[in-house]
């Protein structure tokens, strides 16, 4: 079973219906013990830094996510669910975020010809190994909707990056813990592959 952390961000159905469509069972729910019971945990998100961080501490989903990454359940954040797991974000100067991973989330440069959000197509650089990344062509292209884009402090945990007006690092894994930018469920066939490589991982991988 799947569980995907309803925290009242967007993005939740779509995700979903991706994993439907890959015959997983799925609940979206905020019930500690419905996410702990699960075999895989999945961390939506479209919308604000601060705004994200005040339902999850009002839901107590702070505390859940945490016992989850201790726990060793494979976690994915998707988009904003990615930030949430970093230490900060210019989006809400003085908010902490969860800080499960070491690094913060800095407002895209702009410059000549770059429109902010970042919103479409672009291709991703696959380093190091990346195990949501098996059997995925290197350059593939995915689908970005995003303002501000994470920096790790530890490159070793970064797993691909993209380019616009700046070096992004589009997804990064540590241990359990999964993270992606960009939207799997929105990316078409190498996007599903992607979901799909996460929902197949064994704890022995982990």
């Amino acid at each position: 079973m799947i569980a995907v952390i309803d925290y009242g961000a967007g993005n939740i159905k779509s995700v979903e219906k991706a994993l439907l469509f890959l015959g997983q069972n799925v609940v979206i729910t905020r019930d500690e013990e419905q996410i702990l019971k699960a075999d895989k945990v999945i961390l939506p998100g479209v919308g604000a830094f601060g705004d994200a961080m005040e339902n999850l501490n009002k839901y107590r989903l702070d505390r859940v996510i945490r016992q989850v990454s201790e726990k060793g359940i494979p976690f994915l954040g998707i988009c904003l669910g990615l930030q949430l797991l970093f230490e900060r974000s210019d989006e809400a100067p003085g908010v902490p975020g969860l800080g499960l991973l070491e690094g913060e989330i800095l407002r895209i440069p702009g410059g000549e010809g770059i429109k902010i959000p970042h919103m479409g197509w672009n291709s991703l650089q696959l380093e190091n190994n990346g195990r949501l990344f098996r059997g995925i062509p290197r350059q593939s292209y995915v689908y970005f909707v995003h303002s501000y884009y994470l920096k790790a402090k530890d490159e070793a945990i970064v797993k691909a990056t993209t380019e616009y007006n700046v070096r992004i690092h589009a997804s990064v894994e540590k241990n359990n813990v999964f993270a992606c930018q960009f939207h799997p469920e929105k990316s078409s066939d190498v996007g599903i592959q992607i979901l799909k490589n996460f929902v197949e991982l064994g704890r022995e991988e982990l």
